[in-house]
């Protein structure tokens, strides 16, 4: 897996402060042009933090149109065929009983080591065994487009809380 941002694999670390829409779609699109395969990612942040609006600048740095990506929130899990294979996965609609790693396969997901994954609303795979690290993207703001991203590497889940 190649360093993201240049940051070696045990410290990968990076804040940015997006001020518009476009700046943290071309922030998502250079960590996209980056991405070589079987990385993980989960995004943390609140209804409209600006995750699929990351996710369509991560397809676009991958050669995918990013005007094709939308929201998974129906349909659970989206494919996006570029580069590497996307798969774009929204839990927020699954109820706490579930088992929401289960209802969207992602063991078989992860099995495809040229495929990136893709999770919004990660929080409910909280103590999912992933079996290797994963990146975490977590949105926050206080205004209506000035949005705070921190990118984070991490061996386990629980060390990836933000």
């Amino acid at each position: 897996m190649m360093p993201v941002f240049g940051f070696a694999r045990s410290s990968m670390n990076k804040n940015f402060l997006s001020r518009s829409p476009e700046e943290t779609f071309r922030f998502a699109e250079k960590m996209g042009a980056q991405l070589t395969g079987g990385e993980i990612i989960l995004f943390e942040g609140s209804l409209g933090a600006g995750k699929t609006l990351f996710t369509k600048g991560l397809a676009s740095g991958l050669g995918f149109d990013p005007d094709e990506v939308t929201s998974p929130s129906f349909a659970l899990v989206n494919l996006y065929e570029a580069r590497l294979d996307v798969h774009h996965i929204d839990l927020w609609r699954l109820d706490s009983g579930s088992d929401p790693a289960f209802a969207v396969g992602l063991e078989e997901i992860l099995e495809n080591e040229k495929a990136v994954a893709v999770i919004e609303w990660s929080e409910r795979l909280e103590g999912f065994d992933f079996g290797r690290e994963v990146i975490v993207v977590a949105i926050s703001g206080s205004e209506e487009f000035e949005r705070e991203i921190s990118v984070t590497r991490s061996n386990t889940r629980k060390k990836a809380k933000v």
